[in-house]
């Protein structure tokens, strides 16, 4: 029996994708065999726009290293719906600021359906940054 060495915890990544756009481009992704780190977790949403900001906040308190908002950008089928995630994904930043924590670690991207490169590449980037940063300190209780 050999000792085995415990794996290093990696920083998790939670991936928010949109069901008309950016879950079908992350679906495209394992029908090309193509991989992507273990430590990537993918929820498939209506649209993320319906998450509020303490939802995110709560995210990284609970230990989420970081997050990915992956959207149909312009194109998406509710009207308004991009514009209002973008405008909240400012107001998480200004509270990620205000707690300390990095705004790297929440991302806003567009994602089509066959958009395996751009899937890829984003998913990449923010799992480089999260091993770059370390896990995110909770924010002090009152």
């Amino acid at each position: 029996m050999s000792a085995q060495v415990p794996r290093e915890k990696e920083g998790k990544i939670l991936i928010l994708a949109t069901e008309s756009c950016a879950y079908p481009g992350a679906d495209s992704v394992g029908q090309a065999h193509s991989s992507y780190p273990a430590n990537v977790y993918i929820l498939r949403v209506k649209a993320p726009v319906l998450f509020p900001e303490q939802f995110y906040l709560d995210c990284f308190d609970k230990g989420i290293a970081g997050i990915i908002l992956m959207s149909c950008g312009e194109e998406c089928p509710y009207d308004g719906a991009y514009h209002a995630l973008a405008k909240r994904v400012d107001r998480v930043y200004q509270l990620m600021k205000e707690q300390d924590v990095d705004i790297r670690r929440l991302r806003l991207t567009a994602i089509c359906t066959v958009c395996n490169r751009a899937f890829l590449n984003e998913v990449n980037q923010m799992n480089d940054l999260v091993k770059e940063l370390g896990p995110p300190v909770p924010a002090p209780r009152a």
